[in-house]
Parts: structure tokens; sequence; C-alpha cells
């Protein structure tokens, strides 16, 4: 059987739709999820090993991974897309938000990778480790700023962990813009949006899922952010 690939953040919108893509290709998959959602469910009936996972603490980093090594001693891939979108306002304290946001998108990360890198060594068919970063890297972002602090820490952490894993473990990271809205966003958000990108569209899902694909299939890329974004920085 082929190493399993894992998902974190699976339980919904992009980690769900490549959970579920990988699955569909008969490639075992490794989900986490924080919130149980129904998706966990049909994860589980489509053959997706389901974790719990609460990455807001050291702690729950370390359970994780403790779980993790007792159900697979190889990895194909890490996909880390999970994440969390606190903004700074009156009723937050800025140390809680920034150490929350650097918690989930930064020490989860990192600590995963270097526990991690003897799985990605034992994978028969080369290994990947792509991280989830933002369009927001090369812009910052008024009301997230911790957010955005974050996710840079992310973008950064692909760079230093190219160097460390090559040639064994190819890392890559993917910079989304919008991608798609969320139930409750109105006509009028929906429409000003659109209109930050070149192409003016939200693609759904499905770029984000290409895009994966593309990363794991090629060989010859490591150390690279790629931007999904339509043409935004160009607006």
């Amino acid at each position: 059987m082929s190493s399993p690939i894992l998902v974190t953040g699976a339980g919904q919108r992009i980690g769900l739709a490549f959970a579920l893509h990988c699955l569909e290709q008969r490639k075992p998959v490794i989900a986490t999820y924080r919130t149980r959602r129904p998706a966990v469910d049909t994860l589980e009936q489509a053959g997706a090993l389901c974790i719990h996972a609460d990455f807001s603490t050291n702690d729950g980093i370390d359970s994780f991974i403790e779980t993790l090594k007792a159900e697979t001693d190889s990895l194909r891939a890490i996909i880390h897309n999970a994440s969390d979108w606190l903004p700074e306002s009156p009723a937050s304290d800025p140390a809680d938000v920034m150490a929350a946001m650097m918690q989930i998108h930064s020490m989860t990360p990192y600590r995963i990778n270097l526990a991690c890198r003897h799985l990605l060594e034992n994978s028969d068919a080369g290994a990947d480790i792509i991280h989830m970063t933002d369009y927001v890297v090369e812009k910052g972002s008024a009301k997230h700023i911790a957010y955005a602090a974050s996710k840079a820490a992310l973008s950064n952490l692909t760079l230093s962990f190219a160097r460390l894993l090559s040639p064994r473990v190819k890392v890559n990271s993917i910079a989304p813009s919008l991608i798609m809205f969320n139930a409750g966003d109105g006509e009028a958000y929906r429409e000003k949006t659109l209109k930050k990108s070149l192409l003016g569209i939200a693609p759904g899902e499905a770029a984000a899922v290409q895009t994966l694909d593309f990363l794991l299939d090629n060989p010859y890329i490591t150390g690279r952010s790629i931007g999904l974004d339509g043409g935004r920085p160009l607006v």
C-alpha cells in the first residue's frame, strides 16, 4: 500500500476537496479536523483516517504527532491547510491574537515537519510538504495584521525546510487569494471582491486541487510559492 497523504484542516473547503480528490484516486489519506462536521463522516465513509487535532496548544500538537506515528511509518506528503482568521479588534488582546495566529500557522507546521521528517523520508515515491499561505503575505492586511504576519512566517518556513529536507523532500507553498465565497457573503461584497483580480472570478476549490496536484507531480520544484490569485497583484 502506498504511503498516505496527510491533510490538516480537512473538514471543509480546500482541505476537504483535496482529501476527497485523493480518495477518488485511491490514494490513502489521513485527515485532521478541529470541529466534527458532517464532512468528516463523508471522509471516513470514503476511506480516510480522520484524527481530531487541536493545534491551538503545544500539548495538542504533541498528542496529534503521537497518534499519527502510531498509525503510519511513512507519509507521501503533508498538506498544511489548517487555518484560522482572527482579526484585531477592541475586544481582543493583541498579544492573544498574535499568539493564536502564530501557533496555528507557524508553530504547528514547524513542529509537525520536524517530527515527521523520517516519515516523509520513508516514502518510496518521493515526498512533499505544501504550506497553504495567503496572498496577503505580499501585501499585508490592516484588519488582519497578526494573520498576515503568521502566514508570512509560514512562507519563510517553506524556504528553510526546502533547504533542510532536500533532496529527499520537496517543500513548496501555495498563496491563494479569493478561491470561494462563504454562504453568507452578500452580493455587494461579492461584486466588490471579484473586481480585485484581473480574472474576476472565484474559481472554487478545483483550482486549488489542480495546483496541489501540480506540485506533487512535478519533480523539479522546491522552495517556491505559487500565487493562486487571478492576477490580483497587477490590479
